[in-house]
C-alpha cells in the first residue's frame, strides 16, 4: 500500500504544476538526447510516477566508446603498443577488450572521454581523428544519455599496411 507525502500533489493539474516548477529545463537543442525512441513502448508501460535511480557504470561508458571509435573508417586499432599487444593475445582466444584504449571520466549528467587511436595510413590524421570525437560524443549522448563534455583523442601511431606481412618473410641474412 502506497502511502502519500504531504507535499506530494494529488490532482492532474498539481502534478503538472509540480513537474513544470521544479523539472529541470533541457539544455539547448543537440546537446540533450532525444528519449523519443523508435522501439515500443507496449511493451513496458511507461510510469512516469515510478521511483528510482540508473547508475550507468564507466566500463559501460567506455566500452561505447570503443565501439562507436572502431566503426570510424581510417581507424586501425585502438590503445598504446603495448595493449595492442596484450590485445593481440586476447583476441587469440576470443577475449576482445572493447574498452582497450579507451579512459572515461562519468559524472551524474556528463561524461569526458580519452581516446588512444593508431591511423591507417594514409588516412588523413586530423580528419579520422575528428571523425572519432564526433562518433564518439554521438554514441555516448545517444546510448547512454549522457552530455559529453570533452573527447579527446591522442594519435599514438600510424598503421601502414605492409609492416604485417614484413614479420612473416623470411630474413635475407643467415
Amino acid at each position: 500500500m502506497a502511502t502519500q507525502d504531504q507535499n506530494t500533489p494529488t490532482s492532474p493539474a498539481d502534478k503538472e504544476l509540480a513537474q513544470t516548477s521544479t523539472a529541470p529545463k533541457p539544455a539547448a537543442s543537440g546537446s540533450r538526447v532525444d528519449r523519443t525512441s523508435a522501439f515500443s513502448t507496449s511493451r513496458v508501460p511507461a510510469d512516469s510516477d515510478a521511483a528510482g535511480k540508473t547508475v550507468i557504470a564507466d566500463g559501460v561508458v567506455a566500452k561505447v566508446a570503443g565501439i562507436a571509435a572502431r566503426e570510424v573508417a581510417g581507424v586501425y586499432a585502438l590503445g598504446g603498443g603495448g595493449a595492442r599487444a596484450f590485445g593481440a593475445i586476447r583476441d587469440a582466444v576470443n577475449a576482445t577488450d572493447l574498452t582497450q584504449g579507451v579512459k572515461v571520466e562519468v559524472g551524474e549528467t556528463q561524461a569526458a572521454a580519452d581516446l588512444t587511436i593508431v591511423v591507417e595510413y594514409p588516412a588523413p590524421i586530423q580528419e579520422v581523428a575528428s571523425n572519432v570525437r564526433a562518433a564518439v560524443a554521438g554514441a555516448i549522448s545517444r546510448l547512454v544519455g549522457l552530455e559529453v563534455v570533452e573527447v579527446n583523442v591522442e594519435v599514438n601511431d600510424v598503421h601502414v599496411p605492409g609492416d604485417d606481412n614484413q614479420q612473416n618473410e623470411e630474413s635475407r641474412v643467415s
